[in-house]
């Protein structure tokens, strides 16, 4: 058993708004998003394009919900279908964490994703009451001024926070666990991936242990757990427990593991080309973006999908180099070793590299036998300035002039969507 008198117990909350994107239309069109069937694809004039958020009608009379495919709605006089805005999405966002802001100063806020931000009302009785009444309060004031409904869970960590929330208050509207809470409201919770870190591969490697509930997880042996998971076991177990010792923001502050890009290209690429042209822009994106955090990376990874149409599914490879780099040419050439040695001249729909193996800029050893070095570096920063100054598009590679190229289009994108 774990005393959890040795652990702190916070006031924290997490406010998640209902349908965010289809609210956020709902306002816009001056619609009641809990009475109108809306859905938000990425693309109307795309059969397959994607729903990315659908109002309560929607789900509960149309069974569409995020991750449906345009094509699976039906013909119905009352749906309605917008395509996203993302920049009129950013600034409900903004206004969200303003109202939060009236309420706890900003280093106690911190934004989750567009749509979910935890607050600390740790020591705000003495302003506003209960916190309880005070997370009713900031809900009642985000509806009256925005008219997005929400849903809050609160615990006394950011972990028992979000398990209230996605457990119990998205189906109630608030929900409030404590410690106490966790071995009757937590541990019959099952599949494993319904609770929150949890995902599918992970679930059934679990599954394989004969861990089938978060109850099991819990009382399974931490030793196997870490010899399976390293790690990652630890977490899962104490997270089991409730246990978190995390503070907030911890999420943002840690160092990024990782730098990276994915995309689903427009059309099947069929030649190897075309394909080269958008690895190349992305490994200009993937490089830039290291840079401008003075991060180098060793292992480069090149994942590539193909069409559905192909009869291989594509592949995911990675490859560990001597001498971390954030160069792009260096990262392509990478890509370009990998997919030579992967490619089955299928048609490629989807493209993903990532850096990973991070380590400080500084760390980078200027060879003797290499002086062009420190002038590339030189050139991507300088280019990586008149982006900064001017837009992306203001300096290009003239691959991205070409029909294949990517980068023209995206740059008028915001979050993978139009603005």
């Amino acid at each position: 058993m774990i005393d959890y008198t040795e652990f702190p117990k916070r006031k924290i909350a997490i406010l998640d708004m209902v349908s965010f994107y289809a609210s956020c239309m709902a306002v816009m069109h001056n619609l009641d998003v809990e009475k109108v069937p809306i859905a938000v694809v990425g693309n109307l004039e795309r059969k397959g394009s994607v729903v990315l958020a659908a109002s309560p009608p929607m789900k509960k009379r149309f069974m569409i919900k995020t991750g449906s495919r345009l094509y699976e709605i039906p013909k119905h006089p009352e749906i309605r279908l917008f395509n996203p805005k993302m920049t009129y999405f950013l600034d409900m966002s903004m206004a969200v964490t303003r109202i939060l802001n009236k309420y706890v100063p900003a280093e106690a806020i911190h934004v989750y994703s567009v749509d979910e931000s935890f607050i600390d009302l740790t020591g705000t009785e003495k302003l506003w009451g209960p916190p309880e009444e005070t997370v009713k309060n900031i809900r009642r004031e985000i509806y009256d001024t925005l008219k997005l409904p929400s849903t809050a869970g609160m615990g006394p960590n950011m972990l028992i926070a979000k398990l209230a929330l996605d457990l119990e208050a998205k189906k109630t509207g608030f929900a409030k666990w404590e410690f106490e809470d966790i071995s009757t409201k937590l541990w019959p919770v099952h599949p494993l991936s319904e609770m929150w870190g949890i995902g599918k591969k992970t679930e059934q490697r679990l599954n394989k242990m004969g861990i089938f509930t978060v109850g099991d997880l819990a009382n399974a042996n931490l030793n196997s757990l870490e010899s399976e998971f390293g790690i990652m076991g630890n977490q899962l177990y104490h997270h089991a427990w409730g246990i978190d010792l995390s503070e907030l923001g911890s999420t943002i502050l840690e160092r990024q593991a990782s730098y990276g890009k994915s995309q689903i290209l427009l059309r099947d690429y069929h030649t190897r080309e075309e394909v080269n042209v958008v690895i190349l822009e992305m490994c200009e994106d993937v490089a830039r973006r290291a840079r401008e955090k003075n991060q180098a990376g060793r292992t480069i990874s090149l994942g590539i999908g193909y069409s559905k149409h192909a009869y291989e599914s594509g592949f995911q490879r990675s490859r560990t180099i001597e001498e971390a780099t954030n160069d792009t040419m260096k990262i392509y050439r990478v890509c370009m070793t990998l997919l030579n040695e992967n490619y089955k001249k299928q048609a490629v729909r989807q493209i993903s590299i990532s850096i990973t193996k991070l380590e400080e800029e500084g760390s980078m050893q200027l060879s003797l036998f290499d002086p062009e070095k420190w002038q590339v570096r030189k050139l991507g920063t300088v280019m990586d300035e008149i982006r900064s100054d001017y837009g992306p598009t203001a300096i290009l590679r003239a691959v991205s002039l070409t029909d294949a190229g990517t980068a023209i289009k995206r740059s008028k994108l915001v979050g993978g969507h139009n603005e």
